[in-house]
């Protein structure tokens, strides 16, 4: 008889130097924060996560990426959703000493579902 953990779909968009970090975790965990980051956000929205990596990544990092991965449901109950903006802007607020947790509870890998890059003629900055 085999188990089937029960998943909630999650995004989160980045940029270039936090994609290294990821995959140098065999795409199963995300970076420590750094201390100005208390908080990792994953957001529970494609398109939410699709605007900022689209409009703020590619400005302040030369480019943007949406990442898609499965969380444990169950485990994600202790985190209340936060809504950031508008109905559909909702994220998850994860204390940055709890990440190694919730790495933990990840199912599968990490995968890059959508890529963006700064438009011809374009600069990033």
């Amino acid at each position: 008889m085999t188990t089937t953990t029960a998943t909630t779909t999650l995004w989160r968009p980045t940029g270039p130097v936090e994609l290294d970090l990821v995959r140098a975790l065999d795409w199963r965990g995300w970076p420590p924060r750094l201390p100005e980051q208390p908080i990792f956000y994953p957001v529970l929205d494609e398109d939410y996560a699709i605007r900022i990596a689209r409009d703020w990544n590619v400005r302040h990092d030369g480019a943007g990426f949406v990442t898609r991965f499965e969380v444990d449901t169950a485990f994600l109950a202790r985190y209340p959703v936060r809504q950031a903006g508008g109905e559909t802007i909702l994220e998850l607020w994860v204390p940055a000493e709890e990440l190694d947790e919730f790495n933990a509870h990840i199912v599968g890998r990490i995968e890059v579902v959508h890529t963006f890059r700064p438009a011809a003629g374009e600069t990033a900055g």
